[in-house]
C-alpha cells in the first residue's frame, strides 16, 4: 500500500516527496490519500533521518484505507529502510 525510498546523508533536515498516481483515484482521493500521509508522516517524524530525502508512494489500494491503515503502512516502510541501511 505504501513504500519509501530514502536518498542523502547531511545536516539538513529531512526532506519528504509524495508520488500518488492517477491509478489511486481521481484528484479528490489522491489529495485525501496525500493529506493522510503526511499527517501519518508528522506522527512519525522521529523515523526521519537529517539530511534525508524520503519518496513515499501510494499503490491503488491506498485510496480506501483508513488513516490508521495508512499510519501502519507507512511506519512499516520507514523503519524497514532504517533495517536495510548498516
Amino acid at each position: 500500500m505504501v513504500s519509501c525510498v530514502a536518498v542523502g546523508s547531511g545536516s539538513e533536515p529531512p526532506r519528504v516527496a509524495y508520488a500518488i498516481g492517477s491509478r489511486v483515484g481521481g484528484a479528490v482521493v489522491r489529495n485525501r490519500v496525500r493529506r493522510r500521509l503526511r499527517a501519518a508522516t508528522r506522527s512519525h517524524a522521529a523515523a526521519l533521518e537529517a539530511g534525508h530525502a524520503y519518496l513515499v508512494g501510494a499503490t491503488p489500494a491506498a485510496a480506501g484505507a483508513s488513516y490508521a491503515d495508512l499510519s501502519t503502512a507507512l511506519h512499516d516502510a520507514l523503519y524497514a529502510l532504517r533495517e536495510e541501511r548498516p
